[in-house]
């Protein structure tokens, strides 16, 4: 990996011990804010100058928002860990808990002792039950016996307790308040907002919910300093940042770079495209954000408002790559249908309209699409968007957008010869809408 924030022990054979971990200075941040008591207005104005930005993808400040969790006045505060990877595209959440458990400890135990939290969550997605779970689980255990967790830690007077809850690989619960939900109990649905999680969250508590990357970051940032994080990345966007590479490359992988590091470089970093293919399109921040044709994204540097100037956002910094030989018409299709099943059907305007998007898409796939349909889509779509309770709507609405927005003609082309404008053959007229 590139820089020394989320992946810092990965020169080792087996990053995730806690050996491996002191040897790097791991825990001396959290022991330091315990032995001095800092103040949290001291740490969060640390945070602050770092430049911090959540990487789960919303790209909140993260130093503001852990200063708007109340510190006094409730009998409970509560931090939380999303760990429910679900966006397509994106696991880097899932490495940094394989590799390096004890930072993201350390991050969540700062951020407990900042915001007046005595209790944190880390929530995890179900499909994460094998090595990660066990690799978090032993963390903490280590981390106990160490005396970093638990009661009166480092004779400091104050208790922070951690725990682990395991999801039910529901895609809604990575919202953040349907992960509340799950987290009491209770169906995955998000709640109307206000009340925010930070005056009214787990069990009606104060509540703040952070990445998984974020509170690893958080951590780092205890250890060296705002200055060092914010010389890594650009004035704009400070740090690195994890990015999920897939799609046609030839080495698919997460790296830990720079933010605002060129496109290009990223893809290079990625081992080229597959097979010398050239490139066509890419989605730069998750399955829904809107997909960007090759040759714009080749001139874009991969930080928060370049990406938005291409036309699309950095998103969880899942990149997913598509070679000249992709066609538009199936990608769509198979993201559609990702969406409708992964709605919660508590917002009529997603629940039905995630299904219309995946029939009419469905339909010009196999062969029966209408030159009518490229403007139902578009409408339902904007339907959708920016109607319903949380952002699963615009995420589901986003791609439909983009893709008949960048490659229309590709749209236009399979309703009119009935196959894809890419590749030999016709398309299929099995299962059609």
């Amino acid at each position: 990996m590139a820089n020394d924030v989320c992946f810092a022990t990965m020169k080792f054979d087996q990053p995730w011990t806690l050996e491996n971990y002191l040897e790097i200075g791991g825990y001396e941040g959290w022991k330091k804010i315990l032995r001095e008591k800092q103040a949290s207005d001291d740490i969060i104005g640390e945070l602050k100058a770092s430049g911090l930005r959540g990487r789960g993808g919303a790209g909140f400040p993260s130093g503001l928002k852990w200063s708007f969790m109340p510190r006094g006045g409730s009998d409970q505060n509560y931090v939380v860990c999303n760990a429910d990877e679900s966006e397509p595209g994106t696991c880097k959440d899932r490495d940094i808990l394989r590799f390096n458990p004890h930072q993201l400890i350390e991050g969540l135990a700062v951020g407990g002792y900042t915001m007046a939290a005595s209790v944190g969550y880390i929530y995890m997605r179900g499909e994460f039950m094998d090595e990660p779970f066990r690799r978090v689980e032993a963390a903490l255990k280590e981390a106990y016996e160490l005396g970093m967790l638990g009661k009166n830690i480092q004779g400091s007077g104050w208790d922070f307790e951690l725990h682990i809850h395991l999801g039910a690989g529901a895609y809604i619960c990575g919202e953040e308040t349907a992960l509340i939900e799950s987290l009491e109990g209770k169906m995955g649905k998000p709640r109307f907002k206000p009340p925010f999680p930070a005056n009214f969250g787990v069990y009606g508590r104060p509540t703040t919910i952070n990445n998984v990357e974020t509170f690893a970051s958080a951590a780092a940032i205890m250890r060296h300093g705002s200055e060092w994080f914010t010389n890594l990345g650009i004035p704009s966007a400070a740090g690195t940042k994890l990015f999920s590479v897939s799609g046609h490359v030839n080495k698919p992988g997460n790296y830990e770079m720079p933010m605002g590091t060129p496109f290009s470089e990223l893809l290079e970093l990625a081992g080229g495209m597959l097979n010398g293919a050239k490139i066509k399109a890419v989605i730069p921040g998750g399955s829904s954000m809107p997909v960007v044709p090759g040759e714009i994204m080749m001139d874009t540097n991969m930080d928060y408002d370049s990406v938005m100037k291409s036309g699309s956002m950095l998103g969880s910094g899942a990149v997913i790559v598509m070679d000249e030989n992709t066609c538009m018409v199936r990608v769509l299709e198979r993201l559609s249908r990702f969406y409708q099943m992964e709605s919660c059907g508590q917002c009529t305007p997603c629940r039905e309209g995630t299904g219309w998007m995946h029939r009419v898409v469905s339909r010009i796939e196999h062969g029966l699409g209408k030159p009518e349909d490229l403007d139902l889509l578009f409408d339902v779509a904007s339907n959708i968007e920016g109607k319903t309770i949380c952002a699963l709507g615009d995420a589901a609405a986003w791609p439909v957008k983009g893709f008949l927005k960048r490659f229309r003609d590709e749209f236009e082309y399979h309703i009119e010869h009935k196959r894809c404008l890419v590749g030999p053959g016709s398309v299929r007229r099995d299962n059609a809408a």
